[in-house]
This record gives C-alpha cells, sequence and structure tokens, in this order.
C-alpha cells in the first residue's frame, strides 16, 4: 500500500507543474498594463513604472514565473495591493465558508442520492424508477443559480424559514451557521445529487444481474442486506469516483451562489481581484483550488486502492 502512496505521489508532480504554469501564463499575458489597471486611468505613467517595478511586472516572464513559484514553495503567496495583507492570509479568512459550503452541498447530495439510486436501480421499469430519474434529470437540467433564487423567493422570502443570505461562522453556534448555508448548499447539492443518482442506478444495475447476488438471495438473506452488504459494496468504485468529481466541482464552482447569496468566499474573493486586476490574489487563490481539486482525486484513488485490492496491485 506505501508502494502504491508513493507512486500516485510522484505522479503528481509533473500535474502541479503544469498547473503552476497554466495558471501563470493565463493571467499574465492578459492584454493590458495590469499596473495602469490597479492604479485607474488617472495614474501617471510614473506612477505606473513604480508601481511595475515594485510588483516586478517589467522583468521577462520566465524570471516572473520563478520568483512566484520559488515563493509558492516557500508558502509565500505574495502581497495584496488592494487588500494591503498577504494572499495566504487573505486566502485563509475566506476558504472556510467556501469549505462549509462545499461540505454541506456534498452531505445533501449523498443523502439524497445513494438511497434514490439504490431504489431506482431495484424498481427498474416501475413507476417509481421513472419518477426518481425524472427528479434527476430535472435536477441536471436547472443550473444552481436558478434553483437558488427559487429557493430564496419560497423558502427565504414567503416561508421565511430561513435567512435570505449573509453568512455567520461555525464559532456563533453550529445552528447559526448552517441556517445560513442550507439555501446555497441545496442549491450546489441539486445537481450533484442528480449525476450520483444517475450513477448509483447505473453501476447497482450492473451488480444485481450477477450470479452471486442470485446466491445470496437463494440463501434467503433478506433483499436490504443483499442490497447494501453485497450490491453496493461492489458497485461503490464507480460512485466513488463521480462523488471525487463532484465534491471538487463543489468547491471550484461555487463563485456565482456565494454571490448570490452573499457569502464572504473563495468566489466572491477572486470575482472582486477579477475586476481589480489584483493579480497576486487570482493566482493564489486559483492555485489553492486546484490543489484542493487534485488532492481530492488523491484521496479518491488512494481509496481506490483501499476498496479493491485489485487498484493497488496494479495487474491487468
Amino acid at each position: 500500500m506505501l508502494a502504491y502512496i508513493a507512486k500516485r505521489l510522484l505522479s503528481l508532480i509533473p500535474v502541479l507543474f503544469v498547473v503552476t504554469v497554466a495558471i501563470f501564463l493565463i493571467i499574465h499575458l492578459t492584454p493590458g498594463d495590469p499596473a495602469a489597471a490597479m492604479l485607474g486611468i488617472e495614474a501617471s505613467e510614473a506612477d505606473i513604472q513604480e508601481l511595475n517595478e515594485k510588483l516586478g511586472l517589467n522583468r521577462p516572464v520566465h524570471e516572473q514565473y520563478i520568483h512566484w513559484v520559488g515563493g509558492v514553495l516557500r508558502g509565500d503567496l505574495g502581497d495584496s495591493i488592494f487588500m494591503r495583507q498577504p494572499v495566504g492570509q487573505a486566502i485563509a479568512e475566506h476558504i472556510g465558508p467556501t469549505l462549509s459550503l462545499a461540505v454541506l452541498g456534498q452531505l445533501i447530495a449523498l443523502i439524497l442520492a445513494i438511497p434514490f439510486g439504490m431504489i431506482a436501480a431495484y424498481k427498474r421499469g416501475t413507476p417509481i424508477d421513472y419518477s426518481l430519474m425524472g427528479v434527476s434529470l430535472l435536477g441536471l437540467a436547472i443550473p444552481s443559480f436558478l434553483l437558488g433564487l427559487f429557493l430564496m423567493l419560497i423558502v427565504g422570502v414567503q416561508l421565511q424559514w430561513l435567512p435570505v443570505a449573509g453568512y455567520e461562522p461555525l464559532k456563533e453556534g453550529l445552528w447559526e451557521h448552517l441556517q445560513y448555508l442550507i439555501l446555497p448548499g441545496l442549491s450546489l447539492g441539486a445537481i450533484q445529487a442528480a449525476l450520483i443518482t444517475r450513477m448509483t442506478r447505473s453501476s447497482m444495475l450492473e451488480i444485481l444481474n450477477l450470479n452471486y447476488i442470485k446466491t445470496a438471495r437463494s440463501k434467503g438473506l433478506r433483499e436490504l442486506t443483499v442490497l447494501t452488504k453485497h450490491a453496493f459494496r461492489n458497485a461503490f468504485l464507480p460512485i466513488l469516483t463521480v462523488i471525487g468529481q463532484t465534491f471538487g466541482t463543489l468547491v471550484t464552482g461555487a463563485v456565482v451562489v456565494e454571490s448570490i447569496f452573499n457569502i464572504p468566499g473563495l468566489g466572491q474573493l477572486i470575482l472582486n481581484s477579477v475586476v481589480r486586476r489584483d493579480f497576486a490574489v487570482i493566482q493564489g487563490v486559483v492555485l489553492i483550488v486546484t490543489l484542493i481539486y487534485v488532492g481530492i482525486n488523491l484521496i479518491v484513488d488512494l481509496l481506490y486502492g483501499a476498496v479493491d485490492p485489485r487498484v493497488r496491485l496494479d495487474r491487468k
């Protein structure tokens, strides 16, 4: 198992190198003078030149990249011109709401999706199956921001069950924290629940027709035991893949939902930084989000090896 983990960690090195190059080039090769955009239209040429020298933007691109990567390796993501604080500190202040929202959205998706997918597979071809698949198709069709607006109108404004927008940190209390995240969590989790439901149904259908499931039933085992202990356990690998991908999507795709519900997460931070052309913050946030996404996929790969020994043995 240790050899398998080491192999997966080493495979991340070229991925992270390509990611850092892509992030740096996309931002620095964007048309326009970053210093002029930061200072505004009333800035003089002397002020623009001074800021370019301060930020190192007048040096060759490859030297800027080496300087930035060197800082990243030391844990220094640079400083924000507008917020007047280190980028790492700004990210630390905004990452908590995003992770809380992503975790809650994933929990909502799993609570809804896995039972629905198992029931749809067990009741294949019945009205229950068609109804659950219809609901999942609706979940895929409705954008998260549109569902969020509907939830705000119905649950927040008309029924007044939950706050429409805002955020309270966890230190203020669990319920005070959760009540601001339930509606955006439902908005983000609905699409993920639809994907996981369909994958769960598909994986379960393949397993339920195999001989060992028929053998388990012939032994007189309860149907719930057959479904959960024998069928779902062996159908879990494809579902695990989708779970990992959806959680990464929740972290990276919360920009619009955070803006709608006024949640001070990474989405708002990067949106404000793009408007202000705060390049250091944009680079730092995109890098951290990418590392989270890569880390989630690494965890999924390691769970593959834990769930199925054939994966870590790497046998054809």
